[in-house]
């Protein structure tokens, strides 16, 4: 009886040691996203980069997002070693006040997953309206306006690399 549970303690911790963690084969390029200050009913989107940093291609198996109110979008093929991809979320802004949203992410042979976080502040018409007049909105504008052309460059060139990689 001793002989079946030392077996059985060897192979769970076996099984266990051979399990990777999902920081083990990729890097996320950020947990969270602030928003900022929004305006109600116009959807805003952010993008998070994710880069294979194992040596074999893998894929992202689902992206779940918390509620209807945020819809991650992925793509479901494979990418190769060091190579990147994107994961797309936008979030709907139809309810005003403060938000967190999370997306859930896994990995191909990864059973940990990932939770990304969105965050930000909803507001109506009116206070956006006022808000986009002060330095403060001009500022932020500014940063997002830099963020999305680094996004830009970015999916360019993942989808340079995703296409010398399958050739």
């Amino acid at each position: 009886m001793k002989k079946i549970f030392f077996l059985a303690a060897a192979f769970v911790s076996l099984s266990a040691v051979a399990q990777q963690k999902i920081d083990e084969v990729v890097k996320i390029s950020a947990e969270k996203y602030d928003f900022g200050k929004i305006k109600q009913s116009v959807p805003a989107t952010t993008y998070f980069t994710v880069t294979n940093i194992s040596d074999k291609p893998v894929f992202i198996e689902s992206a779940t997002a918390g509620c209807g109110c945020t819809t991650p979008e992925f793509s479901k093929e494979p990418f190769a070693a060091k190579s990147s991809t994107k994961i797309k979320v936008g979030y709907n802004a139809a309810a005003q006040g403060n938000f967190v949203k999370t997306v859930t992410v896994k990995v191909s042979g990864v059973p940990e997953t990932k939770v990304l976080t969105i965050t930000g502040e909803v507001l109506d018409a009116t206070a956006f309206d006022a808000y986009a007049k002060t330095d403060d909105f001009k500022k932020a504008e500014k940063a997002r306006l830099a963020k999305e052309a680094k996004d830009a460059k970015d999916a360019k060139k993942a989808k340079k690399n995703a296409v010398s990689t399958s050739k």
